[in-house]
């Protein structure tokens, strides 16, 4: 089987370098591929993208050695076992508040007896190879995002449950929950001392730690930090700012909307 290489370059003390796909289109998606990432994680959520627009993009990535890796929009097992059997090689779940949450990420993205994943994985197959199924449950990355007060709470429980091989900090919500404006970088505060602390927490169990930044001064401090896994860069916010960049040079006044 074609192995898991984010777990590989975790074992050997290596991060990685994360990319985010937002925008529904295997050719941008060929394209990020080819520039080098470690992985590129598509979009479900809050991304553009629905199972029509997956597939060819999962495709399109694995013209490359970048590991494909899906955020589902929920826990919604049929979904999660349907981007997997599609060839992702790791699932990011939002909103994972307790062990129960935990438990059902890990039921729908793992095989028996580990959890109730159900055979079928008619591309993963091709991608991954053809004994797929034996080595399926080490190889998945299942990562749950902590981005609540309540997730913060229960962080021990849901680190405890098996099979789960660590968090997902999203630094948006878990500032808008805890009361402060959203956003990616909390640099010298209050959030960004929890996020120090949900990063402690997580490797005194021996799990991995993932976050999203707002650029690659952030991202390079969070790997010397603790984190395994940094985000950093969209499609969607890489179009906009060498757009924006190529006019400013023209000294064109450009009028962009906030956030890309």
């Amino acid at each position: 089987m074609r192995l898991n290489q984010l777990k590989q370059r975790f074992q050997s003390g290596e991060g990685v370098v994360n990319g985010w796909l937002s925008l529904p289109c295997a050719f941008a998606a060929e394209i990020m591929a080819h520039q080098g990432w470690d992985s590129l994680t598509i979009d479900m959520q809050h991304g553009l993208i629905d199972y029509a627009d997956l597939l060819p993009m999962l495709i399109a990535i694995s013209t490359t050695d970048t590991v494909p890796l899906v955020r589902v929009p929920s826990l919604e097992p049929g979904l999660i076992m349907k981007v997997l059997d599609a060839g992702a090689y790791g699932v990011i779940a939002p909103l994972i508040n307790n062990a129960q949450d935990a438990r059902a990420l890990v039921a729908a993205c793992r095989y028996p007896p580990l959890g109730m994943r159900s055979f079928g994985p008619h591309r993963a197959m091709l991608y991954g190879g053809a004994d797929y199924a034996t080595h399926a449950n080490a190889e998945m990355l299942v990562l749950g995002m902590i981005e609540t007060r309540e997730g913060v709470a229960n962080l021990e429980e849901i680190l405890a449950v098996e099979g789960l091989d660590g968090i997902y900090i999203g630094p948006a919500d878990l500032a808008l929950t805890h009361g402060f404006t959203p956003g990616f970088d909390h640099p010298d505060g209050p959030m960004d001392d929890l996020i120090q602390q949900l990063i402690e927490r997580t490797r005194r169990q021996g799990k991995r730690v993932g976050i999203h930044n707002g650029g690659a001064a952030h991202a390079r401090s969070m790997l010397t930090r603790g984190c395994d896994l940094v985000t950093v860069g969209s499609d969607a916010r890489l179009l906009a700012t060498g757009a924006r960049t190529l006019l400013e040079a023209m000294e064109r006044t450009t009028h962009h909307q906030e956030g890309y």
